[in-house]
């Protein structure tokens, strides 16, 4: 008898022990539900996905939508258990409730966005920016009397600071800052200088000095205000005339820091030469900008998403997909097969075959949701792979634009990331300009 009900005890003990591990598995699934949701009009967008083993425990759980017909939701059963979508027929926003037995115990907000649509680019793009300010990018020594100084060193202004005014003038060109040093080096005064240091003003005393033998003083500071380089257009929408481009922020090369942007320009390149990519070395195009220095639109951004602005040409042609195109949200890109559009010789815009080895859905801004494997045999013959200057390259899948390369694996140049194209659409602001539309609709 006692052993009987030993083995009972441990039956129901291990019975329990199982039904407890599939109510886990069923609350790790209800809490992956999104609160929140981003949906494109028409578009049949995945809500969340069941295992076949906790399918019994969910079906209580029916998402209904109150007095909402444009709403649509529908379960599916597939190969790892079912899946619940919804479609959504109509522009707006809206509130999804998850109920049990009739009792709410989640809310899905349903954000429905019109049919967006842009014009893919691929383009070559010179980039100049001018910084917010002038950016401190190196000390050095001035030689004195007294022997070698850093008056900026001794100021505690850092590699990386930017300085937005002297004496309380605005600085925004190197060319402004040597009459204000000078004036007060002949004064034997210091300069009050204000710099921007992490989102922070802060003011600082500098005192220049004099080298020997020269006439000039000096702040014993490394300064610049631009940059420039070479990157690929990735879209633009022709009623805005809004841009993006590139897929990542631009740094500076001394700094490694985001360049705070002033203004800048995009302007015609051409690709001129390849330096092929390699294990260990990324590669690069090698690119001139327009001799007549054709502007093709204004920088107005540089996050980490790319570089965004206003186009001034009333169209950018690639040649290949003029007329606009479809764009989809992260969770409907799928592993396999697509297409990104790049220049790798002159002006001329192509078209080369690639591979989504894998796409992370996002609900929060990130620059790496794809990896990428570059497939084309002429591609890969003629740069190696992903090369500097490629980033930005839009991705094409099944007709529809998907995203835009970004990063290349240093140590294996075919393959890279790509960013998701609806953060970039987001940072340029083409979603809210084409939401205001609908709203004023």
């Amino acid at each position: 008898m006692r052993g009987d009900a030993v083995r009972k005890f441990i039956g129901i003990g291990c019975l329990l022990f199982l039904l407890s591990l599939g109510f886990q598995t069923a609350l790790k699934e209800w809490i992956a539900i999104p609160t929140s949701i981003t949906v494109f009009e028409g578009e049949e967008t995945t809500l969340y996905q069941t295992s076949r083993e906790n399918e019994g425990l969910m079906e209580a759980s029916i998402p209904v939508v109150s007095d909402q017909p444009h709403i649509a939701f529908s379960l599916k059963e597939n190969n790892a258990g079912t899946e619940a979508t919804i479609t959504a027929s109509k522009a707006g926003e809206t509130e999804l409730s998850m109920e049990i037995s009739g009792f709410p115990v989640k809310q899905v907000d349903v954000n429905v966005l019109p049919n967006i649509k842009v014009i893919p680019g691929g383009q070559s793009i010179g980039v100049k920016l001018n910084t917010e300010g002038v950016l401190v990018v190196g000390h050095h020594l001035v030689q004195t009397k007294d022997g070698d100084q850093s008056p900026g060193e001794d100021a505690e202004i850092l590699v990386g600071d930017m300085i937005t005014s002297i004496d309380g003038h605005p600085i925004q060109r190197m060319s402004q800052v040597a009459e204000y040093v000078q004036a007060a080096g002949e004064e034997g005064r210091p300069l009050s200088i204000t710099i921007k240091r992490d989102q922070q003003d802060l003011t600082k005393e500098l005192t220049p000095l004099k080298s020997n033998g020269e006439h000039s003083y000096r702040m014993g500071l490394y300064i610049r205000d631009s940059a420039a380089g070479v990157g690929t257009m990735t879209f633009y929408d022709p009623v805005s005339k809004k841009y993006g481009a590139l897929g990542h922020v631009i740094s500076d090369v001394d700094t490694k820091k985001p360049i705070v942007v002033h203004d800048g320009q995009i302007i015609r390149s051409s690709v001129t030469a390849i330096e092929k990519g390699s294990n260990g070395d990324p590669g690069e195009k090698l690119a001139n900008f327009s001799q007549q220095r054709d502007i093709l639109g204004s920088i107005e951004k540089n996050s980490p998403f790319g570089i965004f602005g206003t186009l001034a040409k009333e169209s950018l042609k690639n040649n290949i997909h003029d007329e606009q195109m479809p764009v989809t949200l992260s969770s409907h890109v799928k592993e396999g097969p697509a297409k990104i559009l790049t220049v790798v010789n002159g002006e001329d815009v192509e078209e080369f075959d690639i591979e989504i080895v894998s796409s992370v859905p996002q609900k929060q801004p990130a620059t790496k949701g794809m990896v990428i494997k570059v497939t084309d045999p002429r591609l890969l013959e003629e740069t190696g792979g992903i090369v500097q200057g490629m980033s930005g390259s839009p991705i094409i899948q099944d007709g529809k634009l998907i995203g835009a390369v970004t990063h290349v694996f240093v140590n294996d140049p075919t393959s890279g990331y790509g960013c998701h194209i609806g953060w970039m659409l987001e940072e340029a602001g083409v979603i809210n300009h084409i939401q205001g539309k609908a709203k004023a609709s």
